[in-house]
């Protein structure tokens, strides 16, 4: 099984799509792809509606990221997560880290408003 990141910028929110499973063999690729983007931007909403499921070593993947972005003063929004998902999330307390959305679209709007208008 894989796990494929795609990236987006959305009102100069960086959107980054998750798909497939986090496991031990594949969080590591993850983490590479989200660790960078950390500090491009105030925000980083990471979409999960494409995770099916997340060992330890997923959820060890999102401590460091919790960890750096809190360095890096980035808000990090978790959105689309399925219920298995938000079930281990929440049993092991890492709701508590992550701002989390249930509509992705209307959280991509209010935080694009959030951050005004861009400049060049």
């Amino acid at each position: 099984m894989t796990a494929g990141v795609s990236l987006s910028t959305a009102g100069g929110v960086t959107v980054a799509r998750v798909e497939g499973e986090i496991t031990s063999a594949t969080a590591p690729g993850v983490q590479d792809r989200l660790l960078p983007l950390v500090g491009r931007s105030g925000t980083l909403l990471i979409d999960f509606s494409g995770v099916s499921y997340v060992s330890s070593a997923g959820l060890r993947m999102l401590l460091i990221l919790y960890r750096r972005a809190q360095q890096a003063e980035t808000r990090v929004v978790l959105g689309g997560l399925s219920e298995e998902v938000r079930f281990v999330m929440s049993a092991t307390g890492f709701l508590g880290f992550f701002e989390v959305a249930d509509d992705l679209e209307s959280e991509m709007t209010r935080l694009a408003t959030e951050m005004g208008p861009v400049r060049p």
